[in-house]
């Protein structure tokens, strides 16, 4: 445990530091001080395969899940030639790369093409509701019955933490009515691999996982405390002597690295005006339209964490399709478009990667309530940042958008893309909770060629 005296305790040179200071297992983020300094000892001594070295660059992924599933053809893959009961109301437009044309409702999202790569021709999803498939690689069923890890705690798993005080793993997403919309944990890996979750209707209050409020509170006033008790030991000369195990425990305590990360108001205010607000309400039994945890996702990577995922809008369009693109898709379009030339701003992109899809496309054709329905067979996705080659469409699909006509890319291949740019082979074995091996990824899902050349 760790005593910290009040102030009618007198600190001064002759007094033992036993008597002042006792660092034992108060807990940092899920984990006790001795945790966090063995891990770094360890990191230092040789990080398992795949993790990248001290020092090195920090690589990264931002996943935003489109909880619901987007319309495809009124997104990034308009067909102006179709019948009219498929290609709907909206027209494309030219982007920034000639060639590659966008919905007329997303005309940022347009001047960035250069910085994104669409892909149109996503294949092998099933017709269910839930982030599984995004998240783990694997539809609902097997997820429960074999314990698929989430893609974020198989990187906690293989690189660890970037730095003792920052997660590798934080998840933004919500508690979302529609439960298999919210995100997986780690599954055979065991809780020490799970994500850090963020609620999203209280960032501000950073309820982290195994941090109640009160205790979050009380952990806050003891490190105003040690911050105070720092400064005057160094202005004493106190610590000159003190062992360097002491001098990194009072850093992992006294650190807000997270903390400043996730607090929004410290945010450049013209970058955060050109994220857009949107709106922490729910929209539907999915996620809320709140640019402000895109930015907040960019704000994490920067600060270390390795994986953050974030559930963003609602688009289970059964009814009124084209009224509910018309209201949501300029937020989205303001949001997704900063994001990626946010990460390009602030030379980034090398070292982040961007995915932007969600659990299908919709029907090609529109039904009685001007609504499209699921279509599991085909969804496009876009991704930019993480050193991938960008400014290009890959794949397509028939004059309809029903079915993948050219480069189908499986839905996998986008994981096993996610984890090369992360430095992970996506086939490594890993060992589970019981040191049993598992391959991270099926040997049929590979890097997409494309993107990382």
């Amino acid at each position: 445990m760790l005593q910290f005296t009040g102030p009618s305790r007198r600190f001064c040179d002759g007094v033992s530091r036993r008597s002042f200071l006792q660092i034992g297992s108060l807990a940092v983020g899920g984990l006790s001080l001795p945790q966090i300094l063995r891990a770094e000892q360890q990191q230092r001594a040789g990080q398992p395969q795949g993790a990248s070295q001290q020092g090195a660059s920090h690589k990264s992924v931002i996943m935003v899940y489109l909880s619901g599933g987007i319309s495809h053809q009124d997104t990034f893959d308009v067909k102006p030639d179709a019948p009219a009961e498929v290609r709907g109301e909206f027209s494309p437009i030219a982007s920034a790369v000639p060639g590659i044309d966008v919905s007329e409702y997303l005309p940022q999202i347009a001047t960035v093409t250069d910085k994104c790569s669409i892909i149109r021709s996503v294949v092998g999803q099933r017709d269910e509701h839930t982030s599984f498939q995004n998240l783990t690689g694997y539809p609902k069923n097997v997820v429960e019955r074999d314990g698929c890890p989430n893609f974020g705690s198989v990187v906690s798993k293989v690189q660890g933490p970037t730095d003792p005080v920052i997660p590798p793993f934080v998840d933004l997403f919500p508690t979302m009515q529609h439960r298999p919309y919210n995100s997986t944990g780690a599954g055979y890996l065991g809780s020490a691999f799970h994500q850090v979750r963020a609620d999203g209707e209280d960032i501000a209050s950073m309820s982290l996982r195994f941090v109640e409020r009160p205790q979050f509170e009380s952990r806050q006033h003891l490190l105003q405390q040690i911050d105070r008790f720092r400064r005057t030991l160094d202005q004493q000369g106190v610590l000159d002597n003190v062992d360097e195990n002491y001098r990194r425990a009072f850093e992992v305590l006294a650190s807000s690295k997270l903390v400043d990360a996730m607090n929004i108001e410290k945010a450049d205010p013209k970058v955060r005006e050109r994220y857009g607000k949107g709106s922490s309400t729910h929209l539907g039994d999915g996620a809320p339209l709140w640019n402000d945890q895109l930015l907040i996702a960019r704000r994490l990577v920067e600060a270390g964490v390795r994986v953050v995922t974030v559930a963003y809008g609602f688009w289970d369009t059964h009814g009124n399709n084209f009224g509910h693109l018309k209201t949501h898709l300029p937020t989205f379009d303001t949001g997704i478009s900063a994001l990626v030339q946010d990460i390009y701003d602030r030379c980034l992109d090398k070292d982040v990667t961007i995915v932007v899809w969600g659990e299908f496309g919709r029907t090609p054709k529109i039904n009685d309530k001007a609504g499209r329905d699921h279509w599991a067979p085909v969804q496009a996705a876009l991704l930019a940042g993480g050193g991938m080659r960008v400014g290009q469409v890959i794949g397509s699909t028939d004059k309809t958008a029903a079915y993948a006509d050219d480069r189908p890319v499986d839905y996998r291949d986008i994981l096993a893309t996610v984890y090369h740019n992360l430095g992970i082979d996506p086939h490594a074995v890993i060992r589970d909770i019981n040191e049993r091996p598992v391959h991270i990824m099926p040997d049929t899902a590979r890097p997409i060629r494309e993107l990382i050349g």
